[in-house]
């Protein structure tokens, strides 16, 4: 069924009221890729009583006060991608298009979502139970953070929105043990994975420089920032505070990732696959084409990019579902009306960490002064694809099932260290799932570039090229390697974007098409240099293009509409 969002619908459940409702800036696909359909699918499971309104009219009462006021608190998010990376691009322009609204114009997600959303509901609901942010946008603003677009050091999120409780990382446990404790009136305050603001310290949590003094201060903001990265394993970290004004911002430790049997769960109940009737009538949905039969294998990320804020959100520890739970997925979309025999995605943030695993850190979390995969691929991390080939395999046996395309990422460097099966996978993707071309990221391919991204070296990349070259030879095909770049990342100049155009030219014989300007998003390594020109693990000052004119023109090199010389 899916989760109620009209009087009607409460009133055929019989409900008097619902214990939860949820408010979100995308419409209400009821997906196991939509973040807000899970938490609401978990808290049903658990005997809570949830709706959902997505995106509401921000200009009157209609939409918010349908359904009445909840009995145990609101949940608010911005939907899948944080607000102002959704209405605008690098380059500052205002998005016309959106996949994840009916119609595809974006007309319905406000700016700052969390806090026009928290504001909407206190107009017509004065003194109402708790206000809760969730999602990604919360947990990249949960603490003092530079704001790209007003070129600023803005408050937590949690201070603006004048909300009551902040829930961030995937938020499935801490959003069960919240609602548990509202309901039974108990202290919510030693939830994992939670923050609220209060008058006074908490003893034993780190104190983190104040929001006066990192916004004043650029040496402050980075001192707070490294800090707070240093503590967001959930092993490991301490709690953190942070002052704002007379009072403190309480940053619990982050919750432990669900266990493969807990995600199991997630993924094991009954979502719809679709739009929900109520916002069908208003138009399409693009962003349905694509996750409606999509499979997620695992959460989490070994990767850490410094410009990618997965490792912020979902974890760095990654977490796979078990060949049993996906085919049983599997099995469910292949009964789905709309299904035709293709599954569009079976991934993850990486499509090739599945069944990949560190043993220390599932005992003891990750490594506080090392990355799994940067500069060097960590010994420790046991590189394996046997379990997503024969997975892959498992699938394709499944009945009605004529195509798996895999549109996830794929880590090449992690590929080529698995000598015993990276032959094999590659053979795998090229001649079962994919459809003319694969997707691959090395975002640059300047050495001093790359360093400052946290990504690695390029020879991996010529090694992976050269096989899916000869696999392709070999079965007389004609498939190609789609190569994503970033232009104007903090430390890149035009000469570095020359350098790469040389080498995709050279090297890859390519003229790059798919390049995209850095954007600097909160709370990630690479925004952090931006912000302060300064790279804070070798304390040196880069250069940082903050222009537009200039961002652009780093792009247009690479795309060969840059005509005037550099």
């Amino acid at each position: 069924m899916f989760l109620p969002t009209t009087k009607k619908e409460l009133d055929s459940l019989k409900w008097y009221k619902p214990d939860i409702i949820l408010v979100t800036g995308d419409t209400y696909i009821d997906s196991p890729q939509i973040g807000f359909s899970v938490i609401g699918k978990i808290l049903m499971d658990k005997g809570f009583r949830v709706a959902i309104i997505a995106q509401p009219d921000i200009h009157s009462h209609r939409d918010i006060t349908r359904l009445g006021e909840p009995g145990l608190f609101w949940g608010i998010s911005s939907g899948s991608v944080d607000s102002m990376v959704s209405n605008y691009t690098a380059s500052g322009k205002f998005r016309n298009k959106d996949d994840l609204t009916p119609g595809g114009i974006n007309n319905r997600r406000p700016d700052r979502a969390l806090i026009v959303y928290a504001n909407l509901i206190r107009r017509y609901y004065k003194n109402t139970v708790p206000i809760v942010l969730g999602g990604i946008e919360a947990s990249l603003r949960r603490l003092a953070h530079y704001d790209y677009r007003s070129n600023k050091i803005r408050r937590s999120v949690l201070f603006d929105a004048k909300a009551d409780i902040l829930i961030y990382g995937m938020g499935e446990g801490a959003a069960i043990d919240l609602a548990e404790c509202l309901k039974n009136r108990k202290d919510f305050s030693h939830i994992r994975g939670l923050c609220y603001i209060s008058n006074t310290k908490k003893q034993d949590f780190i104190e983190l420089p104040s929001y006066e003094k990192t916004s004043l201060d650029k040496k402050e903001f980075e001192k707070m920032f490294m800090t707070f990265y240093q503590n967001k394993d959930p092993f490991t970290a301490k709690g953190l505070i942070q002052k704002h004004e007379d009072r403190y911002l309480i940053h619990n430790p982050p919750a432990y990732p669900l266990s493969a049997k807990e995600l199991d769960r997630v993924y094991d109940l009954h979502y719809e696959r679709d739009l929900h009737p109520y916002y069908k009538k208003e138009g399409t949905v693009r962003a349905l084409d694509t996750i409606r039969f999509s499979i997620t294998t695992h959460r989490g990320c070994f990767g850490e990019c410094n410009f990618c804020s997965i490792a912020i959100h979902q974890g760095r520890s990654v977490t796979s579902r078990s060949k049993e739970s996906i085919l049983k997925e599997v099995r469910s979309i292949t009964e789905h009306p709309h299904f035709k025999g293709i599954i569009n995605d079976v991934g993850g943030p990486t499509a090739n960490m599945y069944g990949i695993t560190c043993c220390k850190m599932t005992n003891s979390g990750c490594c506080k002064n090392k990355r799994c995969l940067f500069p060097e691929i960590c010994k420790e991390l046991k590189i394996d694809h046997s379990k997503q080939i024969d997975l892959l395999r498992s699938i394709r046996n499944e009945k009605n099932i004529k195509k798996i395309f895999i549109a996830s990422g794929i880590r090449y460097d992690m590929l080529m260290k698995d000598e015993e099966n990276s032959l094999s996978y590659i053979r795998e993707l090229s001649q079962y799932h994919i459809s003319g071309q694969i997707k691959i990221a090395p975002e640059h391919t300047d050495a001093k570039v790359l360093n400052l991204m946290g990504k690695p070296k390029i020879d991996s990349l010529e090694k992976f090229k050269n096989i899916f070259d000869r696999i392709n030879r070999e079965h007389s095909m004609e498939q190609y390697i789609t190569y994503y770049f970033i232009a104007a990342h903090p430390g890149c100049s035009k000469k570095n974007m020359r350098h790469l155009k040389e080498y995709a030219n050279k090297y890859l014989k390519i003229i790059p098409r798919q390049v995209q300007i850095f954007t600097p998003t909160p709370s990630t390594i690479s925004t952090l240099m931006f912000y302060t020109c300064r790279d804070p693990f070798r304390g040196k000052n880069i250069f940082a293009e903050k222009t537009i004119k200039g961002k652009e023109e780093q792009k247009n090199i690479l795309l060969k509409k840059y005509i005037k010389k550099c």
